[in-house]
């Protein structure tokens, strides 16, 4: 029986895409919200999630870092998914009939000089992989969808163009987690360990939590903060670096670390993968 894996959105959505490329093998389970994804790892439906967590044009993602801690799971692959965007419509269907098209939010301005030069009126939707759904339920000719080429497949829509967006450097990073960690050093590359801590309340107390990774030569690829227990005093910091917790030098640099937190929690260690272009 084939493993399974859960992401959110509907079939055909770019996190679909990160699934197929990521876990060919595997069985894709779509959900509504990101919590549905996290309860179904922990439920037992699904044997692995697929969060996004940053995007290269719009930053991190709405309430991941916040959920990642609570989750329970265990970071065990990162994976990076080019945003390219089609635009698909009914078979039959040409360029220049297109009057008006739908898409999610954050899609429609990444392909703004297309729409503009074709005189295309763009139309906000919930979600782009619904949008083509529904658009294959019609029976419309002069309506588009921007959506990733697989929605194209799953709902039996024509590729007009590909390739669309104003920039061609879009990518999402997802997070590849699982109910047990897994600290095993895979392939021959560089390993990234992620974790959260919280400094304790004493003057420059993350200036010197952060001295052990400049004096150890831990290179600290991400750092950032956000407010836990709607408290403005609390503040909790994600953190991405390079290394195996096992390293001698990681080890050095978590225990001064230790020092100047209150509680340290690793969310995984993983193989440093890198940007498809």
């Amino acid at each position: 029986m084939a493993q399974k894996i859960a992401f959110q959105g509907e079939l055909g959505a770019y996190s679909h895409e990160a699934c197929n490329a990521a876990r060919p093998n595997f069985d894709v389970i779509p959900c509504r919200t990101f919590e549905d994804v996290i309860n179904a790892v922990k439920s037992g439906q699904a044997d692995q999630a697929m969060l996004p967590v940053e995007n290269s044009t719009y930053g991190r993602v709405a309430d991941i870092h916040r959920l990642l801690p609570e989750s329970g799971l265990k970071i065990i692959d990162e994976c990076f998914t080019r945003v390219r965007i089609a635009l698909l419509a009914k078979s039959g269907v040409a360029l220049s009939d297109i009057k008006t098209v739908r898409a999610h939010l954050v899609l429609l301005p990444q392909a703004r000089s297309f729409l503009a030069k074709h005189n295309i009126t763009p139309i906000a939707a919930a979600d782009s992989a619904g949008a083509a759904r529904e658009l294959s339920e019609t029976m419309s000719k002069d309506s588009g969808v921007l959506a990733s080429e697989i929605a194209a497949d799953i709902y039996d829509l024509d590729v007009l163009e590909r390739d669309i967006e104003d920039h061609g450097h879009n990518t999402t990073r997802f997070l590849i987690m699982s109910p047990e960690a897994d600290f095993s050093r895979r392939g021959h590359g560089t390993m990234m360990t992620s974790f959260v801590f919280q400094v304790r309340n004493i003057p420059a107390a993350l200036y010197k939590a952060m001295g052990g990774f400049a004096t150890n030569g831990v290179n600290m690829t991400k750092l950032e903060s956000y407010m836990v227990g709607g408290s403005f005093t609390a503040t909790q910091f994600y953190a991405d670096i390079e290394g195996h917790p096992d390293d001698e030098n990681v080890k050095r640099a978590m225990e001064e670390l230790e020092y100047f937190t209150t509680n340290i929690q690793i969310l995984g260690t993983y193989p440093k993968n890198r940007p498809s272009v």
